[in-house]
């Protein structure tokens, strides 16, 4: 698979070698984890989840990071149609698009946070017929 940036901003997009076909949720699933794959696009979930609704300058304050970066990443998340912003003023206030951007978030944050491989605790290899929700 080859990743191609798009000029606009966006999401890049994921070319298939010829012949190879992926199913429609598959490449859905690839594209939401893309958007996701950045520590501060995390953290910005995470924060739309703990609060509701943010609005950019409450974002900088509560990441310390420059405006401008938040602004990207805000960008790229709302790209992928997991954001969404309601202009009141000059301000913008974002939210999460559903909650189930925020579970994926979690979720990932909690599996981190389980430690690497020297934990203690051995992991069982995964198998598609016992993954669970909690």
């Amino acid at each position: 698979m080859v990743l191609r940036r798009s000029d606009d901003g966006g999401m890049p997009t994921a070319e298939h070698p010829a012949g190879r076909s992926v199913p429609t949720e598959v490449q859905a699933a690839s594209e939401l984890l893309t958007a996701l794959a950045a520590p501060l696009r995390l953290s910005i979930v995470a924060l739309l989840d703990q609060h509701g609704t943010r609005c950019v300058h409450q974002l900088v304050d509560a990441l310390g990071v420059p405006q401008p970066l938040v602004s990207q990443h805000l960008r790229v998340l709302r790209a992928a149609g997991l954001v969404t912003g309601v202009r009141h003023a000059r301000q913008v206030d974002y939210r999460l698009v559903d909650g189930h951007v925020a579970h994926i978030v979690r979720a990932a944050l909690a599996h981190a946070g389980h430690g690497g491989p020297a934990s203690a605790e051995p992991r069982a290899a995964w198998s598609p017929t016992r993954v669970t929700m909690a």
